[in-house]
């Protein structure tokens, strides 16, 4: 693969915390198990009883990147699970393969195609991001000016404004719909928009001690941030 191709998808994983652009349609989520009392409110209370009620969900993701121009660039897909606080996995199986794995000390991320190994405090990397809401607590209004923003496109909406100057993004959108999210959207201080699209989502599901564990691959480069 050309290194800017590789060098720009491994960003496009890292969006999940750094939320750079990327664009996807939004397939549905599974709609099994949706949590109590979040089917007939607001996109807010609906992202409480979802933070509130599941401890761990395990599902599929598409990602796509839009320029600027509205351009569509690189895109990928895989598998991701999440146990909270802190715990999570996000594999990157198209076009390449890339890993992310937090084992709520650490922040991992390994790229397969240059053999290389990221590490961070994971406390460093969530902060006010993405990945916080999705996978974090349930102190999110700590990080987060949260408010209902109307319905589009069929889906209950809610904007999360980080509280945060330092963030790296303007807003995250999230689209509810029946109690689970099926898209969010990022919008970075440039102009440009990030988006998640996940489908297949079985909630609190159990999980195998070594899901969220890594183990650098033999002969693997390491580095520390």
């Amino acid at each position: 693969m050309h290194p800017f191709r590789r060098t720009a998808l491994r960003a496009l994983t890292g969006s999940l915390l750094a939320a750079l652009p990327w664009a996807a349609p939004a397939p549905a989520f599974a709609q099994a198990g949706v949590p109590s009392g979040a089917q007939s409110g607001g996109a807010l209370a609906q992202l409480q009883a979802f933070v509130s009620e599941t401890r761990s969900a395990r599902g599929v993701f598409l990602q796509r990147t839009l320029r600027q121009s509205g351009q569509p660039a690189e895109s990928g897909s895989g598998t991701f699970a999440f146990s909270r606080p802190g715990r999570f996995r996000w594999e990157v199986r198209r076009p390449f393969e890339q890993l992310m794995v937090a084992d709520g000390e650490k922040l991992y991320f390994y790229d397969r195609d240059l053999n290389q190994v990221t590490v961070r405090k994971l406390a460093d990397s969530l902060g006010a991001s993405p990945a916080a809401i999705l996978f974090g607590s349930n102190e999110l209004e700590r990080s987060f000016v949260l408010k209902d923003s109307g319905t589009r496109d069929g889906l209950d909406w809610l904007d999360a404004v980080p509280r945060s100057k330092d963030a790296g993004f303007e807003r995250i959108q999230i689209g509810f719909r029946a109690g689970l999210p099926e898209a969010m959207e990022v919008r970075d201080a440039f102009g440009r928009t990030t988006t998640f699209a996940f489908s297949g989502i079985e909630r609190n599901p159990r999980f195998d001690a070594d899901t969220f564990r890594f183990v650098p691959p033999k002969g693997a480069d390491l580095i520390q941030q």
